[in-house]
């Protein structure tokens, strides 16, 4: 039979097994995903297919298991484009991996909202990019991501 423990000592015990947990758990840095480049690659007026090229970077002493990843684009507070890769890959420690994703967009609507947006005398459209990449770690299974920014019309002309 084991011994039982006395109540006023279950809570250094817990504080102790979590401290000793946390130098044992490995240090981990979000890995950084960018985009490095974007091609039509086909559509019609409704709906536009683009392959969007990301590139992954780990600053980890360990490799990366990336099982998957979800990406949404939204232009001035609207979706207009969304893909899903189910392929998996590995970014090694310290390094970085590139891959492609396939996105599907709708132009009219952002045509529509940009003519609003002019309308209202705006150079700047307001973009985020947003979704989460799936790794394969016991620590870690969801990685998200968002990217701000401001594209200017200004560089159209």
């Amino acid at each position: 039979m084991l011994p039982r423990i006395p109540k006023w000592l279950l809570l250094p015990l817990f504080t102790a097994w979590t401290a000793a947990c946390s130098l044992v758990a490995p240090h981990f840095e979000r890995p950084i995903l960018t985009v490095v480049g974007i091609e039509l690659v086909g559509g019609n007026l409704l709906q536009q297919n683009f392959l969007v090229k990301f590139n992954v970077q780990n600053p980890n002493d360990r490799a990366l298991p990336v099982t998957g990843l979800h990406a949404e684009l939204n232009v001035l507070g609207e979706r207009i484009a969304s893909g899903i890769v189910d392929r998996a890959f590995v970014v090694p420690a310290r390094g970085s991996s590139q891959f492609d994703m396939t996105i599907s967009a709708n132009l009219a609507l952002v045509l529509f909202k940009l003519k609003a947006s002019t309308d209202k005398r705006s150079d700047d459209i307001d973009y985020e990019l947003t979704g989460t990449a799936n790794i394969d770690l016991p620590f870690l299974r969801e990685v998200p991501f968002r990217q701000r920014g401001v594209f200017s019309l200004k560089s159209l002309q």
